[in-house]
């Protein structure tokens, strides 16, 4: 099958802010050059955080139409779409969870060859306390009953092609003196069973690489599995040896020194990098 159109999703931490001890700044331009060497259609950076890294990745990357969240949230989510593609955006503050703080959803839909393709673009609550996991998991039932919300709005019996993506923060719950913890896997699982009922008919994408966050060799917490990509199982996506999403960066990277060096100058996330197939 003929490629719609590719997407890449990365969390920047903290881009564009001017840095501390713990988090150094990041050098806007080389992130920016990263980010556009795999050219995809469609990209999405999550916490941007000052208007340098807009001003500067519409400079670099022209080809572009962009647009960015706003509202009294910290970090924002900064959505590209190559100008060849007929698309439309709009901001969802239902994925708040009623706290002005959190950031907004971005539902952009592309159209090829008269199809629509909504994706919706989510940066969850992070956090493993029962507030952090609650909200994340309103968000998410959110995203998966939003499909239904499409379906009835389309024109045709045919099933929306529908997506959901980014950094679910998908990290479980800690609950102190507690044997009823959950891990980010039963997080996860959870969400494939809310996903598989027949009125949603959704999947989690396997990645190349599952684990998607570093924090660092000399870090005490663990690496974690917080990307994803979440499409209508009618999809069907080009295959990295076997798996639909390709994940790039400091997984690449063959000893713990240089995923070290890799996150120091990028991201402690991955990117997700992914190519949707035309519907017939």
């Amino acid at each position: 099958m003929a490629k719609a159109f590719s997407v890449a999703s990365w969390n920047v931490k903290h881009f564009g802010a001017k840095g501390t001890k713990k988090v150094p700044a990041k050098d806007v331009p080389t992130v920016i050059d990263y980010l556009a060497s795999h050219n995809a259609d469609v990209v999405a950076v999550y916490e941007v955080v000052g208007a340098r890294v807009f001003h500067c990745i519409v400079d670099k990357m022209p080809e572009y139409n962009w647009h960015i969240t706003e509202g009294p949230q910290l970090q924002e989510i900064l959505i590209g779409v190559k100008r060849r593609l007929s698309s439309f955006l709009t901001q969802k503050l239902e994925f708040k969870s009623g706290v002005s703080t959190l950031r907004p959803g971005v539902l952009l839909t592309v159209i090829v060859d008269q199809k629509k393709y909504p994706l919706l673009f989510l940066h969850l609550k992070s956090f493993d306390d029962p507030r952090g996991y609650g909200l994340r998991d309103d968000m998410l039932q959110k995203a998966i009953d939003f499909r239904k919300t499409l379906q009835k709005a389309n024109n045709s019996n045919d099933p929306v092609n529908y997506l959901f993506l980014g950094d679910l923060n998908t990290m479980g719950m800690n609950l102190t003196y507690n044997d009823n913890d959950l891990s980010g896997e039963d997080e996860l699982e959870r969400l494939r069973r809310r996903l598989d009922v027949k009125s949603v008919g959704m999947d989690i994408l396997s990645k190349r690489h599952e684990v998607t966050w570093w924090p660092g060799s000399t870090g005490s917490l663990n690496p974690s599995n917080l990307d994803h990509v979440v499409a209508a199982k009618h999809l069907e996506f080009r295959q990295f040896s076997g798996d639909s999403v390709d994940v790039r960066g400091w997984v690449e990277e063959g000893t713990d020194s240089a995923k070290d060096n890799w996150v120091k100058k990028y991201s402690d996330h991955a990117l997700l990098y992914f190519e949707v197939q035309k519907v017939s």
